[in-house]
């Protein structure tokens, strides 16, 4: 493995920001990877994770059980991106279960690594700050959704959200990401012939293109 590895895994998810030469010579160390068989959990709901984690490989779902039982899943996580991190970072239990959809592979970053950035690298902190915000609004944003707007509303955010977090620019204004029909279903609470119809309209519009587990979406064109 690289010894850029884990430096690569930071500008990823922060492009822009510089890692220092000492500290990237003692991150690698710092951030091991963990191999998961598809279904294995990462982290349980109700655990206190010792680390945060960033996908090398594979896809990270996240299952929310409720009190009657009743699993919900409420996304997937692809590389490079971090999870975990909130619950990690306050010292509280988990509120969801991380498990491996497929064979996977995750960077394990504990208490020494996470105390690195925070201390030594140079704009971290507030790149961390910005994606926690980020992410808060686009809950908030499912939450409105889910209870006050119809279903091509709905549908809508579910695009621009997954867009946000998967998104990488193609060119001519689209944006590639890799999504399935049922996640977009999931995130829009639609059914997946809904999700099947509105996506449908979306590309007579000229708004989506659709491909095999990806699709090109233009953000510009309501």
């Amino acid at each position: 493995m690289p010894d850029d590895t884990a430096c690569q895994l930071i500008t990823a998810n922060f492009p822009g920001l510089q890692v220092p030469g000492d500290v990237a010579a003692r991150l690698p160390a710092l951030m091991p990877r963990r191999r998961l068989a598809d279904g294995r959990s990462v982290f349980v709901q109700g655990q206190r994770p010792a680390a945060f984690y960033a996908v090398a490989a594979g896809a990270i779902e996240s299952r929310f059980t409720g009190e009657d039982g009743r699993v919900s899943v409420l996304g997937a996580v692809a590389p490079p991106q971090f999870f975990g991190l909130a619950a990690f970072a306050a010292g509280l239990p988990a509120e969801y279960e991380a498990v491996a959809r497929g064979a996977s592979e995750v960077f394990v970053i504990g208490r020494e690594a996470y105390t690195l950035l925070m201390d030594e690298v140079p704009g971290f902190a507030r790149s961390l700050m910005a994606e926690f915000a980020r992410r808060f609004d686009g809950t908030l944003r499912q939450l409105q959704a889910a209870r006050h707007l119809a279903a091509p509303e709905r549908f809508r955010l579910a695009l621009a959200q997954l867009a946000g977090e998967r998104g990488v620019p193609s060119g001519d204004g689209w944006v590639a990401v890799q999504a399935t029909q049922s996640e977009l279903a999931r995130l829009a609470h639609v059914s997946r012939q809904t999700a099947n119809e509105l996506l449908a309209e979306a590309e007579a519009a000229g708004r989506v293109q659709r491909g095999r587990g990806r699709w090109l979406w233009r953000p510009n064109v309501r």
